[in-house]
């Protein structure tokens, strides 16, 4: 009787093991950290990060890059050490326009095309909306940083 019962434990433990290892191992938690010093202002690039397992358990996992198309041609906002998580918001995107350089600015409304050349006040990445001073007349005004680096003004 106690064979009996001792063998039924054996096999049902035995199941048990082999089916615990039949299932996949549940898949490591894996982030993106700097594998040398990446100053504020420099352009980060694939080959300065590496990925690495996460050794324990975020209580905010968004708070953490995780993606290298994330950080492939941004800008450091902050010093990022290596070997630490890059935290979301470290890194920016790159500048389009720069303070102090000319710019083209162009309004566009139906079939009427004005351009005129203008300094940038500000810095602008695409889609950020900056001021600018008009060169002949040296008025201030805002426009849209566009990815061919020319900035759009609408109507106000």
């Amino acid at each position: 009787m106690v064979r009996r019962r001792l063998r039924a434990f054996l096999s049902a433990f035995i199941l048990a093991a082999a089916a615990a290892m039949a299932l996949p191992a549940a898949a490591q938690d894996m982030v993106l950290v700097p594998v040398r010093t990446i100053y504020p202002g420099e352009t980060v690039s694939a080959d300065m990060l590496q990925e690495v397992p996460l050794r324990r358990q975020l209580r905010n996992p968004a708070a953490v890059e995780r993606d290298w198309r994330a950080l492939d041609g941004k800008v450091a906002r902050r010093t990022l050490l290596p070997g630490r998580m890059i935290p979301t918001g470290s890194v920016r995107e790159a500048w389009i326009v720069e303070p102090g350089k000319p710019v083209q600015v162009l309004y566009v409304q139906g079939g009427l095309e004005i351009a005129l050349s203008a300094v940038a006040l500000q810095a602008g990445a695409a889609g950020d909306m900056i001021r600018l001073r008009n060169v002949d007349s040296g008025s201030v005004f805002s426009g849209v940083v566009m990815a061919d680096g020319t900035v759009r003004i609408t109507a106000s």
